[in-house]
């Protein structure tokens, strides 16, 4: 995981401001969505194809799920054709 120190002390501020977190907390939750966006569109695949098989998707569905999923990422991944996808799954 990247380091992104310092943290925008503006942002801790004004989530310590507007929820009930406390100034560590609000760090560790910039931290770990700074790591989710940090992670790359081939990341990203494998981690959704595990977490979709383990729910009891099929292939197919998991496929067409993550390649409908991934424009919609912070950072517009590639456009990968269906079997790209399983590429990067399967190798």
């Amino acid at each position: 995981m990247p380091d992104h120190r310092p943290l925008h002390e503006d942002l801790l501020d004004h989530l310590v401001r507007t929820t009930p977190l406390r100034r560590g907390e609000a760090a560790r939750v910039v931290m770990d969505v700074l790591a989710y966006f940090d992670e790359s569109a081939e990341d990203f695949v494998r981690r959704r194809h595990r977490e979709l098989q383990s729910g009891g998707l099929a292939n197919a569905a998991i496929f067409e799920r993550i390649a409908a999923e991934l424009p919609h990422r912070a950072v517009a991944a590639p456009e990968f054709s269906l079997r790209q996808l399983r590429r990067i799954v399967y190798g």
